[in-house]
């Protein structure tokens, strides 16, 4: 149909429902077995392309390009992308923890007790605070479950270390083992304060990305540098390209460098062993 042709009919809400289940039966049947989302729509996408150059009974000219000719007649797409998910006003518990569909979400320990919008789509769950996205979480379709992101409560563990190892947020989650040598060393040599600084290195995560830490954490074991002070400076300097230099004040425990005079009696022992068949 031309666009000259184009008529309203009341019952096209009906040939839409058809097109649903001609989708359905054609192309979710037999069901797909997908590991993503993503892999699903990438299917869909194809199956709706290859539609597109069939020819109907009854048309000379394929789906593709009858929908060319009815193209002007059209309404034009939103200037701003529909969000294709469920809106719900609510409020961030003592927790850190906001409720949606029977399930909690954890977000960052400083918006306890604020008003959020929490948007709800089939992969993942969104809450927002005013403009601000403040969390983000795959969606959860179990019941009563917690699902936490470690990140949000390591502000409150670095004032009350002594709940790091029972802290639920925190149970299941799976570091590099530099992490739990870095641990050990700080607290068998600082104790408490030790503890407190592995926190403020977990912290980094929260700006960085885990191999970057990992790899300065790499590097402070193998120079010694066991201090939060070393391990950003390090980052840091990998991040930048550029040499570390660190102080050695700050590192009381490393043995004392001894450079003796070299006399010229210290290359005999070379000469002789060159003169040697």
């Amino acid at each position: 149909m031309r666009p000259d042709q184009v008529q309203l009919k009341t019952w096209a809400k009906g040939k839409v429902e058809a097109l649903v289940g001609y989708a359905r039966r054609n192309f979710l049947v037999p069901l797909p077995r997908v590991s993503s989302y993503d892999e699903l729509n990438q299917q869909l996408l194809g199956a709706c392309q290859k539609r597109r150059a069939k020819v109907l009974r009854g048309h000379q000219d394929t789906i593709g390009q009858r929908f060319e000719w009815d193209r002007p007649a059209l309404l034009p797409l939103p200037a701003a992308p529909y969000e294709a998910c469920e809106k719900q006003a609510t409020r961030v518990s003592s927790l850190s923890l906001v409720h949606y569909r029977g399930n909690d979400y954890s977000v960052p320990v400083e918006f306890g007790h604020r008003e959020v919008i929490v948007k709800g789509s089939v992969q993942e769950v969104i809450i927002c605070c005013g403009a601000q996205e403040i969390a983000r979480h795959p969606r959860c379709y179990q019941q009563q479950e917690a699902i936490y992101e470690p990140r949000h409560y390591l502000p409150l563990l670095e004032r009350k270390t002594n709940a790091l190892d029972q802290a639920a947020p925190l149970a299941g989650w799976e570091l590099p083992e530099e992490f739990a040598r870095l641990r050990q060393l700080l607290e068998a040599r600082q104790a408490k304060k030790g503890k407190r600084e592995y926190v403020q290195i977990l912290r980094l995560l929260e700006q960085f990305p885990l191999a970057d830490v990992q790899a300065a954490l790499q590097q402070a074991l193998q120079l010694q540098a066991l201090s939060f002070a070393a391990v950003p400076h390090l980052l840091l300097c990998r991040i930048e390209g550029k040499p570390p230099r660190l102080d050695l004040e700050n590192y009381p425990h490393w043995p004392a460098p001894c450079v003796a005079t070299t006399v010229a009696s210290d290359y005999l022992p070379l000469l002789a062993a060159g003169a040697r068949p």
